[in-house]
This record gives C-alpha cells, sequence and structure tokens, in this order.
C-alpha cells in the first residue's frame, strides 16, 4: 500500500485495491502550483524529468544518460496529453523501478494514499514480482473479501477476469481490480505449482489496526497484540492497549505483526517509542547520504519481555519497527523472513492533475541493514506449511491461541524470557 504522511510513503507496499478520496497531505495542488505547468503536453514531460532529476534515490538513474533522456523526449512532439502520458512513463520504465511510476488524473484520484475512513475493494496489497514480471500479493487485509476467499501473501496473481497479468502495471492492475461494491472480480492465482480461480466480491472496508486481548497462562497474564496496519489509527489504539494491558498487571507481551503490509512512517516509530526507551529505530538515506536519523525518547510504556511474530507477509513500516526492536535487542523475533522491501516515496501531483510517485530514499534498520535488499530474518525460524495458514485464515479465531503453532511457539519463547527476568531479580534482592 503506498500511504504518504506530509507526501512521504513507503514503497514496500505498492498499492491496495481499494477506492477512496485523495486526502494525503502534500498532494493537493494549489492553483499557482497547477498553472505553472498549464502550457502544454511537452511541459508536463518535462516537469517529470525535473522532478526525477532532483530526487531520484539512484543518482546513476539505473546507469542511464538522464540528461541525454530529456533531450530525447522532448524533441518529440506531443499532440495530446495521452502521448505526453505514454511517452512519460516510457521514460520511467528506463528506471526499471516500479515504485516510481507516472499515475494519470484518474489513477491519481483513485490511489489509496491515505489509510483513515472507509474502503472500498477487495483488500489486498500487490507489488510487481520482478522474477516472473507479474503480480503478487504482499498481504491481505484481515476481514476483507480477499482475507476471507483464502488469498494468501507471496501468492501469485497470474490472471484478472481471465486476462494475463505478465508484464502488467501495478496500476492496470488496479483498476481491473477495482470496482462497485457487490460485483465480481476472479483472480487467478498461482501458489506453488497449482493456479486457482478465486471469484471474490468487492465490498466496502473499514480497518480496525489493533486487536488485543490478556491471556492467562502458565506464566501469568501475557499480553496479545495483533498489529494488521499501521495506519492512522495505529499509534492510539496502541498505546491504548499497552496501558490498559499493564494496567492489568500483564507478565510480557507478543505482538503480532504477521501479513501485516505497512503503511505511515511515523505511526511505526511512535510504536517503536512505546516499546524502546532508549536507541535509534531507522535512518533514512538518499543519494546524498544519511538524511534523517529517528531514534527513541526515554519514553517507552513499558520494560516487559517481548516477543514479536512476522512472517513473508510482515512488509515497509513492519519491517521498521521488527529491525528496531530486534538490532536494539528489545524484542525476540520468532516466525519467518520479512517481505523485504524498503524504500520511501514522494506522492505529488502535477500540473494537469496526473500524479507520480518517485523513490527518494531507503531506510535502513539501527545497525544500518538494509531491509529492501534482505528483509528481516527473526531469531527463531518457524515456517508453516499452506494448510497451517490456510486453516488459519478460515478459523480466524485460532490466530493467536495455542492452535497458531508460530504463537504457541512465541509463547514458549516469552516464557523463558519471562523467567530470566525474574531470576535476574531474585538475585539482586538477595545481594
Amino acid at each position: 500500500m503506498v500511504i504518504t504522511q506530509r507526501g512521504l510513503a513507503l514503497g514496500a507496499t505498492a498499492v491496495v485495491i481499494t477506492t477512496m478520496a485523495v486526502t494525503g497531505a502534500g498532494i493537493h495542488l494549489s492553483q499557482s502550483q497547477a498553472s505553472l505547468f498549464s502550457d502544454g503536453p511537452k511541459e508536463l514531460v518535462d516537469e517529470v524529468w525535473q522532478i526525477i532529476n532532483r530526487q531520484y534515490v539512484d543518482a546513476t538513474f539505473n546507469q542511464v544518460d538522464w540528461r541525454a533522456t530529456r533531450n530525447e523526449y522532448l524533441d518529440r512532439d506531443y499532440t495530446s496529453k495521452e502521448q505526453a502520458y505514454e511517452a512519460i512513463r516510457e521514460m520511467l520504465e528506463q528506471l526499471d523501478d516500479p515504485y516510481t511510476r507516472f499515475m494519470d488524473p484518474k489513477e491519481f484520484q483513485n490511489m489509496q494514499i491515505d489509510t483513515a475512513g472507509e474502503l472500498t475493494g477487495v483488500g489486498i496489497q500487490i507489488a510487481k514480482d520482478e522474477e516472473s514480471d507479474r503480480l503478487i500479493v504482499i498481504s491481505p487485509i484481515e476481514d476483507t473479501p480477499a482475507f476471507e476467499a483464502g488469498i494468501l501473501a507471496k501468492d501469485i496473481i497470474t490472471k484478472i477476469n481471465g486476462q494475463s497479468t505478465e508484464g502488467m502495471d501495478v496500476n492496470d492492475a488496479v483498476n481491473l481490480i477495482r470496482g462497485k461494491v457487490g460485483t465480481q472480480v476472479i483472480l487467478t492465482i498461482k501458489r506453488g505449482e497449482e493456479e486457482i480461480d478465486y471469484p471474490i466480491t468487492r465490498a466496502r472496508i473499514q480497518i480496525h489496526p489493533v486487536r488485543a486481548r490478556v491471556e492467562n497462562t502458565p506464566i501469568g497474564k501475557v499480553g496479545y497484540i495483533r498489529l494488521t496496519q499501521f495506519n492512522a489509527q495505529a499509534a492510539k489504539e496502541m498505546r491504548e492497549t499497552i496501558k490498559n494491558q499493564e494496567d492489568e498487571s500483564v507478565q510480557g507481551y507478543i505482538l503480532d505483526l504477521r501479513s501485516n503490509p505497512g503503511g505511515l512512517l511515523y505511526s511505526s516509530i511512535e510504536i517503536a517509542r512505546m516499546w524502546l526507551d532508549e536507541g535509534t529505530i531507522v535512518s533514512t538515506v538518499n543519494r546524498q547520504g544519511e538524511v534523517d536519523r529517528q531514534r527513541a525518547n526515554s519514553r517507552a510504556l513499558t520494560d516487559k519481555p517481548l516477543v514479536l511474530l512476522v512472517d513473508g507477509g510482515s512488509a515497509s513500516a513492519s519491517e521498521i519497527l521488527s529491525g528496531a526492536l530486534q538490532d536494539n535487542d528489545r524484542a525476540v523475533l520468532v516466525g519467518t523472513k520479512t517481505f523485504g522491501k524498503g524504500l520511501v516515496q514522494s506522492v505529488r501531483g502535477l500540473g494537469d492533475g496526473s500524479g507520480l510517485a518517485v523513490t527518494i530514499a531507503k531506510y535502513l534498520t539501527p545497525d544500518g541493514r538494509d531491509i529492501n535488499k534482505l528483509g528481516i530474518t527473526p531469531d527463531i525460524i518457524l515456517e508453516m506449511t499452506d494448510e497451517q495458514r490456510k486453516d488459519l485464515q478460515l478459523d480466524r479465531a485460532k490466530i493467536g491461541t495455542a492452535e497458531d503453532p508460530q504463537f504457541a511457539r512465541g509463547l514458549e519463547i516469552l516464557a523463558q524470557e519471562i523467567s530470566a527476568v525474574k531470576n535476574i531479580s531474585v538475585d539482586a534482592t538477595a545481594q
């Protein structure tokens, strides 16, 4: 999902298949901005070139002579904006970056750039799979038609309503999948060697990011918190949940980020500060070097033992939080390797109402790890079979219970962590 906050987006989660009005800060054009580029299609092409030239994360432009590219495309004659749009897309293809992309006015208007409010769609996050040149599912959103249909993270979408997705642009796929509430779209999914058709009925979707409970266990009360998305409400709900569970005197926490596709950058930083009292959270690096470093602010809500559950559907902001807690030795990570996309984008409107998403930076963990290439590897790796994952999707009441293999293993690890803390406490008291 590409979501913006003050114009910045985490490109890891690409696009959520929903429909909503554009509401992100820094996206709306003022009248003066629009008038700057109202002369014609050629000026629009040059506007895009200038933005890429100033902001793109790779100073080599994918080993492309970017100045020569400008000359090539400005030497052309354009008789319509549509011709300019086609030329811009052709120009951007040279960067070989699926997250730097042009959107015509309709695509830009329909782009999901903020997670507050009600959404309409099927509820999946998709990106371009570079190896297969097809569309890959980053994660289905819980309690949505895609989730209930059984779509899984890492599924490859080979067809949309029978149309092949090979070489298909993400925005084109969005337009095919999106539709009116109550209508149906058929996604053909490749999982392993098997291809399956999934008829999915579009619906209105409301996202509630935090789900929590306190569970009585042999080691005492444990706080279980499942965070499904880093949207505008996530930090507020997380803060309230931790405070409530602290009031119930829990012994430790399990924070579940599985199938969390990410979202707002500031939300992941705020949540990290609730668990970390000191240390770096994340650094942002552009082509000139480090431009920002976010740190804890001595306002952690708890220092009790923490286990973090992650999987291949944990992406973007999930990876920022996971990397921060792992590198600062604040949590033990259990599950499988995260998705591995760590790009920051600037999403901005252009003079004619179209839009441009530009990869301007990448983020690094406190230890300097490049998430975009490697993802986050858990401390304890525990794979689940497709059958086990399907079972949890079909019966969501099992998620975060003894019938959830990764949760069960996480609880074992948490018990060890709690025991270690209690032993240290006893020794200190004895002295």
